[in-house]
């Protein structure tokens, strides 16, 4: 039993990491609605400028940046999803020869990073004329976030009873039904979490497109953030303003999701 100090306790560490993590968020907030063209501080503010955000869109073009980031992320989040949560049945409720080998293979995903591949990677597209294209973005991503999914749904599928599976096949149901009708809506908040965060590391996700293309139509955000800043290197109201608009999308998508993300986060921690 918890007494009151102990809970007080708790309470005022909770709220002094809380400040750590929200101080910067809000400084570049503040940042962005003080006056443009000038030298924006924290401590003194010179005005509200809303008007910074309408002039970051417009100026930064990150209407085309926005588009293409969400037509790479969604599609990467869908495709990595729909491929996942079948390698991850397969690993986690299935036994077949070479299972283990082919699941480490998978995690060679997980333990080599896209940085290492990146340079063979981009002359292999480029062979391919795949560069400066949708798939050059798209491809790379979905492979490393494949690999990702499938070790988050294999821990999923390896804590649901085996009772539970037992029961649906007894009532003639194939391991494709009881993967679908079965499992898969009891694992909603682990599904949701893996698309948060794969849809985040996709969003952020800057060195591919850097590398992969060249053709402005075709950047994401945060490479348009980074052509945007080397445009204003002195008005920090209008860079805190674009970055603000670049990781809008993220912060909201959280928030509407969270209650999913949180559970999912927990009940891998007690189950996994």
């Amino acid at each position: 039993m918890i007494d009151r100090r102990e809970q007080a306790l708790t309470y005022t560490l909770l709220g002094v990491f809380s400040l750590i993590a929200l101080v910067p968020i809000a400084g570049i907030v503040f940042t962005a609605l003080q006056a443009p063209g000038g030298l924006a501080t924290f401590g003194e503010p010179n005005g509200f400028h809303p008007g910074n955000f309408a002039t970051a869109w417009d100026e930064g073009n990150f209407s085309s940046y926005l588009r293409s980031s969400v037509i790479v992320a969604v599609t990467v989040v869908a495709a990595s999803t729909l491929l996942s949560i079948p390698a991850g049945y397969a690993f986690g409720m299935m036994r077949f020869r070479g299972e283990q080998a082919l699941f480490y293979l998978f995690l060679l995903g997980l333990m080599v990073p896209l940085e290492a591949t990146i340079v063979p990677l981009y002359y292999d597209f480029r062979d391919l004329a795949l560069t400066d294209t949708y798939a050059a973005l798209i491809l790379p991503q979905v492979g490393v976030s494949l690999a990702f999914g499938t070790f988050w749904m294999r821990a999923f599928f390896r804590s649901v009873p085996r009772s539970l599976v037992e029961a649906a096949r007894i009532d003639g149901s194939s391991a494709w039904s009881t993967l679908w009708r079965v499992l898969l809506p009891t694992a909603r908040p682990a599904v949701v979490t893996m698309m948060v965060l794969i849809f985040m590391w996709t969003w952020n996700e800057f060195l591919l497109a850097l590398v992969m293309v060249s053709d402005e139509a075709l950047r994401t955000a945060p490479l348009g953030l980074a052509f945007f800043q080397g445009r204003n290197t002195t008005d920090f109201a209008l860079l805190a303003a674009g970055a603000v608009i670049v990781a809008a999308p993220v912060v909201i998508l959280y928030v509407f999701l969270q209650r999913h993300f949180i559970r999912g986060m927990l009940s891998g921690a007690i189950k996994g």
